[in-house]
């Protein structure tokens, strides 16, 4: 268990973050400039907060009222630098190896190599970090915050360097490395995708304040606000009012539809009729209903719209369409209402190139309205 209460005031920023996490991995998630490194630093001990209080297993590393402040070395967490930060007058077993300062030399060596030789780079003990591909610096790097035997490893973007396909490459094998080590992480990243792959839990940030902490699975279908929800990437966020809003259901008045959602049960939302609100459906849940069909069914066809494909991007696999309703009113996105997102098979079947009319349905169960920031 990681608790963490920490006041940092720089020229311009205020980091005032507080959070509370269980691993096995802990991603810091939000944009750059959000303090996620800041908080790093200050839970390794190499920025010190003017307040505030941070333990690890219920072991106190920093206490600002209570005076204590424990060195990095002796704060047991191992750290992984964006960039790396090898020292270039070293050898690969010479960086791995320099956490250990007070090991007898032989010792020192054989821990080396054999960090190395797990994370199968033996053979390259002896060469200069120059010599090292962007991969391999990665895993000197991590063999050698590992090499204290640290109760937490820290990684800031340890990704961040590298290119998009070795990026993906190492994201898996850095997954598997995690797991296989058994170490609590805390990973600082800007990428969800990264942050879902790697991490459990993720704490939010955003302009030096942690706007959720929550399990992952639970941040796409429930971000706590609307900035929440579009930090996390998610599309199709439109506004309505509230028709009625009951334990089980909400109905929203949008475009001159009623649309109608499920009440989430983790996070009810009732208010007043006329209350503005928010919402959003994922675009792979807006469905377009086939011509060639007797009509919708209503067991299934629930949110019935109709519209105009006013645009589309080709993602390769998929395609997104970009939906605009017939409905008079000012569109919620710009020029277009919802993103639809469907396979590329069934473009070309329903020869969405060239037939621009739609029906679509939301079910009900997909829509997620989102609460008052």
């Amino acid at each position: 268990m990681i608790a963490l209460a920490v006041t940092k005031r720089l020229p311009g920023f205020t980091l005032d973050v507080h959070w509370e996490a269980e691993g096995p991995v802990v991603a810091l998630f939000g944009p750059s400039g959000a303090g996620k490194t800041l908080t790093l630093d200050c839970l390794a001990g190499l920025v010190r907060p003017e307040a505030g209080r941070i333990t690890v297993n219920g072991r106190v590393l920093f206490d600002a009222a209570a005076g204590v402040d424990l060195r990095p070395q002796a704060r047991r967490l191992g750290y992984v630098f964006q960039g790396y930060a090898l020292f270039p007058h070293l050898t690969v077993a010479e960086n791995v190896a320099f956490g250990l300062p007070d090991w007898p030399r032989a010792e020192r060596r054989r821990r080396a190599v054999a960090l190395l030789e797990r994370l199968g780079i033996a053979a390259l003990a002896d060469r200069a970090p120059r010599e090292l591909s962007g991969g391999e610096q990665q895993r000197v790097a991590l063999a050698r915050a590992l090499a204290p035997d640290p109760e937490v490893l820290l990684l800031d973007e340890p990704l961040s360097a590298l290119d998009a396909p070795l990026r993906r490459q190492l994201r898996e094998e850095l997954a598997r490395l995690i797991r296989e080590w058994g170490k609590t992480v805390v990973l600082v990243t800007h990428d969800l995708a990264e942050a879902y792959q790697l991490g459990d839990r993720l704490v939010v940030c955003e302009a030096g304040r942690v706007v959720q902490v929550a399990p992952k699975a639970e941040l796409l279908s429930c971000p706590a606000s609307e900035a929440v929800a579009r930090l996390v990437g998610v599309r199709n966020i439109v506004h309505g009012t509230v028709v009625k809003a009951t334990a089980e259901r909400v109905e929203i008045a949008w475009r001159g539809h009623t649309i109608e959602a499920v009440n989430s049960p983790l996070r009810p939302y009732l208010a007043p009729p006329g209350t503005p609100v928010a919402f959003f459906v994922r675009p792979e849940s807006v469905r377009l209903i086939r011509k060639d069909r007797s009509g919708p069914d209503p067991a299934h066809h629930m949110n019935l719209l109709t519209g105009t494909v006013v645009g589309e991007l080709d993602q390769g696999t998929t395609w997104t369409l970009l939906f605009r309703l017939d409905a008079p009113g000012e569109p919620s996105q710009d020029t277009y209402d919802l993103e639809i997102e469907i396979p590329r098979l069934v473009y070309e079947i329903l020869a969405v190139a060239r037939d621009r009319q739609w029906a679509v349905s939301m079910h009900r169960g997909a829509l997620q309205v989102l609460p008052t920031a």
